[in-house]
């Protein structure tokens, strides 16, 4: 029954994204375009079917990733603050388009996807590479949030020696975007997600049996170190893409699987993977449509809306655990 209501909430938001945006087009017109009828008004073709619908299924699938990512790092870490950003692959990404935007002046294009895609998977090979000599998942951890923070004094400096221009796109790049990912691109993006999001289904079992303790995960013939590569490599894509087309997009990751433990009252992976997809991709949609609220033909940053959903939800975790 949750599921089912997940389920209507999404088909909900997402019907939302599509007929409300920055321009007001009325509703009985996005219909009959979404149809596929002829309307008058060329213009409204092209903003619904080049602009709404590929923004609203960005959003959906980057929902569902970042709350998988989430719900993957902080089960296999133990830990309540563990997101997407932790291992500093956000970061790896932030500092590779950074050098791009300051050294091109563009902050859009392939060449900042590619960027970031290089720059977030140097990062995850590098944790690979010291997965493979430190074992224990807390050491791991601060790793990569030592990594994380050298990211940042790196792009620190970049910020210091950039121009006036190069600082204002960097400025807007790290606020995040649903609107990146054209028709054009959708396929390679929704590939990309989508083979994530499978991936991250076979490790249901070995989740489930790591949450009880590595060596009880060990007894049921779990291979620790196929988990661990596994996670990072899953997250590792996930986030690469995501931070590639959409920039950092914040607190999704770190808040949804508070929300579907919340929600479920379990641990059990088998119902926490896709109510965190779910769940992920309804908070990301509703900061979509909130985002194209504004009547003035602008619209919000996404990171300026995420922490709404985000902040709440980590502050009730820290009180209730004290």
């Amino acid at each position: 029954m949750k599921y089912i209501l997940l389920t209507i909430i999404a088909l909900a938001a997402a019907v939302a994204c599509l007929f409300s945006g920055s321009v007001s087009i009325p509703t009985s017109d996005v219909a009959k375009i979404l149809c596929g009828d002829d309307t008058a008004n060329a213009g409204w073709n092209y903003i619904v079917w080049q602009m709404r619908v590929p923004a609203m299924l960005t959003a959906a699938l980057t929902g569902a990733a970042l709350g998988v990512c989430g719900l993957l790092l902080q089960s296999y870490f133990r830990n309540p603050l563990a997101g997407p950003s932790i291992l500093g692959i956000t970061n790896g990404a932030n500092l590779a388009v950074a050098v791009v935007i300051v050294v091109t002046g563009s902050h859009s294009g392939w060449d900042v996807i590619w960027a970031a895609m290089i720059g977030a998977s140097a990062v995850l090979m590098l944790l690979l590479g010291i997965g493979r000599v430190v074992k224990h998942p807390v050491t791991l951890l601060i790793v990569g949030i030592l990594l994380s923070y050298l990211s940042s004094a790196i792009l620190t400096l970049i910020h210091y020696e950039a121009t006036t221009d190069g600082v204002q796109a960097l400025l807007i790049w790290g606020m995040g975007s649903f609107h990146q990912v054209g028709m054009g691109q959708m396929p390679l993006y929704a590939t990309l997600i989508l083979c994530g999001l499978l991936a991250s289904l076979a490790l249901i079992r070995p989740m489930n049996g790591w949450m009880l303790g590595e060596l009880y995960a060990r007894n049921l013939g779990i291979s620790t170190g196929r988990v661990r590569w596994g996670i990072l490599l899953v997250t590792g894509l996930l986030c690469a893409a995501t931070t590639a087309w959409c920039g950092p997009i914040a607190f999704v990751g770190l808040s949804i699987p508070h929300v579907a433990r919340m929600m479920f009252s379990t641990d059990n992976h088998r119902t926490l993977l896709p109510a965190s997809m779910l769940l992920g991709s309804i908070c990301t949609m509703l900061c979509l449509w909130l985002s194209t609220l504004p009547s003035d033909g602008k619209t919000l940053p996404i990171n300026a809306l995420t922490p709404l959903f985000g902040i709440p939800v980590i502050l009730y975790v820290l009180l209730r655990r004290k």
